[in-house]
């Protein structure tokens, strides 16, 4: 826990702004990401929301807008898009019909599973030099971020962390 604040007027500098290199990493990987997707017939943006959509924790239209960065009416247009192309399945929540339900199509979880490998080889790729350990800190110091800068909002980041612990062959 930082007790005395990291940043001060005689170290902050673009070099170590936490928030400037976030911000540079997201920039030089959307368009690497972006171009996984040329051959296919799914945006990166489309890959996202079936790979948000995959593992069940995020069902809303709502929840999903938040987790991915998107504003409703761009999720609204994505969603439209990828329902008529058979890969999600829409509708209105039975208890409030103001909530809008998401879910993956058979061909959609599919396409999810058959283009992850690529995805994945991508990531591999890039964390090549750091140890699994390095990579687990990574994505827990990441999430603590998306948490703390979360905080005074009252929504809940639906993604938690997992790491990718190893089992020894002893085991």
């Amino acid at each position: 826990m930082i007790v005395k604040p990291y940043y001060t007027a005689d170290n902050y500098a673009m070099r170590n702004s936490v928030g400037y290199l976030m911000r540079i990493c997201s920039n030089r990987l959307l368009p690497q990401m972006e171009a996984l997707f040329e051959d296919e017939e799914l945006t990166f943006s489309q890959w996202t929301t079936l790979v948000a959509l995959h593992d069940g924790r995020i069902t809303t239209a709502s929840d999903l807008a938040y987790n991915i960065c998107h504003d409703a009416g761009s999720l609204t247009r994505l969603a439209d898009q990828m329902v008529q192309r058979g890969l999600v399945t829409r509708s209105r929540d039975e208890a409030d019909r103001r909530v809008v339900r998401l879910g993956l199509t058979p061909r959609g979880r599919k396409l999810v599973e058959a283009l992850a490998p690529r995805v994945m080889d991508f990531w591999n790729g890039l964390l090549a030099g750091f140890s699994h350990a390095e990579v687990n800190m990574l994505i827990s110091l990441l999430t603590r971020l998306v948490t703390a800068t979360e905080a005074k909002t009252g929504r809940k980041f639906l993604v938690s962390y997992d790491p990718i612990i190893k089992k020894s062959k002893k085991s």
